[in-house]
Protein backbone atom coordinates (compact mmCIF):
# COMPACT_ATOMS: atom_id res chain seq x y z
CA UNK A 1 0.00 0.00 0.00
CA UNK A 2 1.42 3.64 -1.01
CA UNK A 3 2.39 5.97 2.12
CA UNK A 4 0.37 8.68 2.69
CA UNK A 5 1.37 12.05 2.28
CA UNK A 6 1.69 12.09 5.90
CA UNK A 7 3.28 9.24 6.41
CA UNK A 8 5.68 10.66 3.67
CA UNK A 9 6.33 14.26 5.33
CA UNK A 10 7.13 12.24 8.49
CA UNK A 11 9.51 10.16 6.79
CA UNK A 12 11.49 12.42 5.02
CA UNK A 13 11.82 14.58 8.56
CA UNK A 14 13.13 11.63 9.93
CA UNK A 15 15.38 11.02 6.85
CA UNK A 16 17.14 14.42 7.62
CA UNK A 17 17.49 14.26 11.28
CA UNK A 18 19.17 10.95 10.53
CA UNK A 19 22.21 12.95 9.46
CA UNK A 20 22.81 14.58 13.02
CA UNK A 21 26.31 14.05 13.72
CA UNK A 22 25.52 14.37 17.05
CA UNK A 23 24.74 11.56 18.92
CA UNK A 24 22.60 10.91 22.47
CA UNK A 25 23.22 7.74 23.86
CA UNK A 26 20.00 6.11 25.52
CA UNK A 27 20.15 2.28 27.47
CA UNK A 28 23.97 1.41 25.63
CA UNK A 29 22.45 2.53 22.46
CA UNK A 30 23.65 5.59 20.56
CA UNK A 31 21.11 7.89 18.34
CA UNK A 32 21.35 10.66 16.20
CA UNK A 33 20.65 13.07 18.90
CA UNK A 34 17.42 15.22 16.50
CA UNK A 35 16.18 11.75 15.39
CA UNK A 36 15.42 11.04 19.22
CA UNK A 37 14.50 14.45 20.25
CA UNK A 38 11.87 14.45 17.23
CA UNK A 39 10.11 10.77 17.99
CA UNK A 40 9.82 11.63 21.86
CA UNK A 41 8.12 14.67 20.76
CA UNK A 42 6.20 12.48 18.69
CA UNK A 43 5.04 10.10 21.11
CA UNK A 44 4.51 13.06 24.49
CA UNK A 45 2.19 14.72 21.67
CA UNK A 46 0.31 11.66 21.54
CA UNK A 47 0.14 10.89 25.32
CA UNK A 48 -0.81 14.52 25.53
CA UNK A 49 -3.47 14.96 23.09
CA UNK A 50 -4.34 11.63 21.56
CA UNK A 51 -6.22 13.39 19.22
CA UNK A 52 -3.74 15.21 17.43
CA UNK A 53 -4.17 17.02 14.09
CA UNK A 54 -2.05 15.85 11.42
CA UNK A 55 -0.64 19.95 11.25
CA UNK A 56 0.16 19.49 14.85
CA UNK A 57 1.78 15.67 14.64
CA UNK A 58 4.09 17.26 11.60
CA UNK A 59 4.97 20.64 13.70
CA UNK A 60 5.97 18.27 16.75
CA UNK A 61 8.20 16.24 14.52
CA UNK A 62 9.85 18.62 12.71
CA UNK A 63 10.29 20.76 16.12
CA UNK A 64 14.13 20.47 15.79
CA UNK A 65 14.62 19.42 12.22
CA UNK A 66 18.05 19.67 11.37
CA UNK A 67 18.82 21.97 14.02
CA UNK A 68 22.80 21.10 14.59
CA UNK A 69 23.20 22.91 11.30
CA UNK A 70 23.23 25.79 13.35
CA UNK A 71 25.58 26.21 16.15
CA UNK A 72 25.02 28.33 19.45
CA UNK A 73 28.59 29.43 19.17
CA UNK A 74 27.96 31.24 15.72
CA UNK A 75 26.73 34.18 17.59
CA UNK A 76 27.09 36.12 20.44
CA UNK A 77 27.27 34.22 23.62
CA UNK A 78 24.79 36.90 25.37
CA UNK A 79 21.48 37.01 25.62
CA UNK A 80 20.76 38.51 22.35
CA UNK A 81 22.66 36.38 20.98
CA UNK A 82 21.03 33.42 22.45
CA UNK A 83 17.38 35.21 21.51
CA UNK A 84 18.30 35.41 17.74
CA UNK A 85 19.69 32.14 17.35
CA UNK A 86 16.52 30.90 18.45
CA UNK A 87 14.89 33.19 16.54
CA UNK A 88 16.80 32.01 13.26
CA UNK A 89 16.78 28.09 14.35
CA UNK A 90 12.95 28.37 14.26
CA UNK A 91 12.35 30.59 11.02
CA UNK A 92 14.91 27.56 9.83
CA UNK A 93 13.15 24.47 11.04
CA UNK A 94 10.01 25.99 9.55
CA UNK A 95 11.60 27.08 6.01
CA UNK A 96 12.71 22.97 6.24
CA UNK A 97 9.35 21.84 7.22
CA UNK A 98 7.80 23.97 4.85
CA UNK A 99 9.80 22.14 1.94
CA UNK A 100 9.20 18.94 2.56
CA UNK A 101 5.39 19.37 2.71
CA UNK A 102 5.36 20.96 -0.45
CA UNK A 103 7.28 18.02 -1.83
CA UNK A 104 4.50 15.69 -0.94
CA UNK A 105 1.64 18.04 -2.47
CA UNK A 106 0.18 19.81 1.16
CA UNK A 107 -1.58 22.91 -0.11
CA UNK A 108 -0.61 26.62 0.86
CA UNK A 109 -2.96 26.99 4.11
CA UNK A 110 -2.36 23.35 5.46
CA UNK A 111 1.62 24.52 4.94
CA UNK A 112 1.12 27.96 6.37
CA UNK A 113 -0.96 26.47 9.43
CA UNK A 114 2.67 23.98 10.57
CA UNK A 115 4.67 26.85 9.79
CA UNK A 116 2.82 28.89 12.61
CA UNK A 117 2.48 25.87 14.79
CA UNK A 118 6.62 25.61 14.13
CA UNK A 119 7.35 29.11 15.04
CA UNK A 120 4.71 29.25 17.77
CA UNK A 121 2.76 31.95 16.72
CA UNK A 122 0.17 33.08 19.17
CA UNK A 123 1.12 31.04 22.31
CA UNK A 124 -1.70 31.14 24.68
CA UNK A 125 -4.13 32.14 22.01
CA UNK A 126 -3.61 29.74 19.30
CA UNK A 127 -4.19 25.90 20.57
CA UNK A 128 -1.93 24.42 18.72
CA UNK A 129 1.06 26.70 19.05
CA UNK A 130 0.19 26.34 22.87
CA UNK A 131 0.26 22.37 22.77
CA UNK A 132 3.40 22.36 20.89
CA UNK A 133 4.87 24.58 23.71
CA UNK A 134 3.77 22.40 26.39
CA UNK A 135 4.71 19.18 24.40
CA UNK A 136 8.76 21.07 24.11
CA UNK A 137 8.55 21.66 28.02
CA UNK A 138 7.53 18.30 28.61
CA UNK A 139 9.86 16.34 27.00
CA UNK A 140 12.81 18.67 28.37
CA UNK A 141 11.36 18.18 31.36
CA UNK A 142 11.12 13.94 31.08
CA UNK A 143 14.09 13.15 29.48
CA UNK A 144 16.62 16.03 29.31
CA UNK A 145 15.89 18.01 32.74
CA UNK A 146 18.08 15.77 35.31
CA UNK A 147 21.05 16.08 32.70
CA UNK A 148 20.46 19.90 31.79
CA UNK A 149 20.11 20.52 36.35
CA UNK A 150 23.33 18.73 36.93
CA UNK A 151 24.87 21.24 34.72
CA UNK A 152 24.21 24.21 36.02
CA UNK A 153 23.57 25.72 39.98
CA UNK A 154 20.06 25.20 41.78
CA UNK A 155 19.36 29.24 41.57
CA UNK A 156 19.89 29.08 37.78
CA UNK A 157 17.83 26.11 37.15
CA UNK A 158 14.98 27.51 39.14
CA UNK A 159 14.64 30.45 37.38
CA UNK A 160 15.09 28.29 34.50
CA UNK A 161 11.93 26.29 35.46
CA UNK A 162 9.60 29.15 36.40
CA UNK A 163 10.03 30.67 32.82
CA UNK A 164 9.75 26.99 31.76
CA UNK A 165 6.02 26.70 33.84
CA UNK A 166 5.07 29.93 32.59
CA UNK A 167 5.11 29.45 28.92
CA UNK A 168 2.80 26.19 29.69
CA UNK A 169 -1.32 25.71 30.01
CA UNK A 170 -2.88 24.00 33.28
CA UNK A 171 -3.51 20.41 31.38
CA UNK A 172 0.69 21.30 30.81
CA UNK A 173 1.52 21.84 34.73
CA UNK A 174 -0.74 18.77 35.77
CA UNK A 175 1.26 16.46 33.27
CA UNK A 176 4.33 18.08 34.14
CA UNK A 177 3.88 17.02 37.68
CA UNK A 178 3.06 13.10 36.59
CA UNK A 179 6.56 12.75 35.64
CA UNK A 180 8.72 10.57 37.29
CA UNK A 181 11.74 13.08 38.45
CA UNK A 182 14.70 12.45 40.55
CA UNK A 183 14.51 13.64 44.05
CA UNK A 184 16.34 16.04 43.91
CA UNK A 185 14.94 17.34 40.36
CA UNK A 186 11.21 16.91 41.78
CA UNK A 187 12.84 19.12 45.24
CA UNK A 188 13.95 21.90 42.50
CA UNK A 189 10.70 21.72 40.78
CA UNK A 190 8.57 22.17 43.89
CA UNK A 191 10.59 25.20 44.61
CA UNK A 192 10.16 26.79 41.86
CA UNK A 193 6.58 26.66 41.31
CA UNK A 194 5.52 26.96 44.99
Amino acid sequence: MKPTRFETAIALIDKKNTEDVNTYSVSGMEYPKELLYSQRMSRTLLQFDPNASKALQIAARAQHICRWKSARNEYPMDRAGYLKWRQDLKQMHAELTSDILKEVGYDDEFIDRVKAIVLKKLIKKNKESQTIEDVICLVFLDFYFDEFAAKHSDEKIIDILQKTWKKMSDEGHAEALKIKFSEKSLALVKQAIS
